[in-house]
Order: structure tokens, then C-alpha cells, then sequence
């Protein structure tokens, strides 16, 4: 059984408010957004009436955060270096392989690279936050 009191939610806070900056950052308008935008298909700006879209995001960011906490707590991570391994692996076993199968079928690559981008940034701070918290 999961025991959430092993849950350090100021890891989980920093995780999550890391992954809305690095986000903003790196899909910002003079970043990535114009190129993977036109990598998933799309002419254009954003468009208007994405309220449910981005309430999803944050909600599968502060998923994502938790999750990482308690997969490199119940490993040990335990300094920044650690941490940092760890969140390399999982980036690279569940999330660089599983958006790598979606986007092949979606002829879509330039937009995985884009994406998974952000990911591997994501999950290396992620691990140096919660294994540098320990």
C-alpha cells in the first residue's frame, strides 16, 4: 500500500513550479512554441478557448511531480547526482520511449524532439530537487 506520508510536498512543490517555468520557457513564443506548432500540424497562433487544456497540464505537471518524488524516494536517491541518474532513467525508460512510439506513428519527430526536450530538462532538475532535498 502507498504510504503518502513519505511524500516531501515541498519536493513536489518545487517540482511542479519548475516544470510550469521550464514550459513557459521553452514553448514560449520566441522559443520552441512556432516550430513544434508547426511540427504537430498547426497554422497559426494558439488558439483561444484552451481553458480545459491548460487545466489538464497543470494537473498531469503536479501528477508527474508526485510520481517522481515517490518513485526516487522508494529508490534512494538521496543527493543531487543521484537524483539527477534516476530522473535521467525515468525520462529515458517511460517517457523519452513511450513519446517516441506516439510521434513515429504521427510522423511527428522533429515535434518528439521538441517535447522530450523539455522532459529530459524537466526530470534532471526534478531528480536534483528531490534527491538534494534529502
Amino acid at each position: 500500500m502507498m504510504d503518502f506520508s513519505m511524500i516531501n510536498w515541498w519536493a513536489v512543490l518545487a517540482c511542479f513550479a519548475f516544470s510550469m517555468v521550464s514550459g513557459a520557457i521553452w514553448f514560449g513564443p520566441k522559443t520552441f512554441f512556432p516550430v513544434w506548432w508547426q511540427a504537430i500540424g498547426k497554422e497559426g497562433s494558439e488558439p483561444a478557448g484552451m481553458t480545459s487544456t491548460w487545466i489538464l497540464l497543470i494537473l498531469a505537471s503536479l501528477i508527474q511531480a508526485v510520481f517522481t518524488v515517490v518513485v526516487l524516494t522508494s529508490l534512494g536517491a538521496n543527493t543531487a547526482g543521484t537524483g539527477m541518474l534516476a530522473g535521467f532513467f525515468l525520462w529515458l525508460g517511460f517517457v523519452a520511449t513511450t513519446g517516441l512510439t506516439n510521434k513515429l506513428f504521427a510522423n511527428q519527430i522533429k515535434a518528439w524532439l521538441i517535447e522530450t526536450g523539455n522532459h529530459l530538462i524537466n526530470f534532471l532538475i526534478f531528480g536534483a530537487i528531490i534527491g538534494g532535498w534529502s
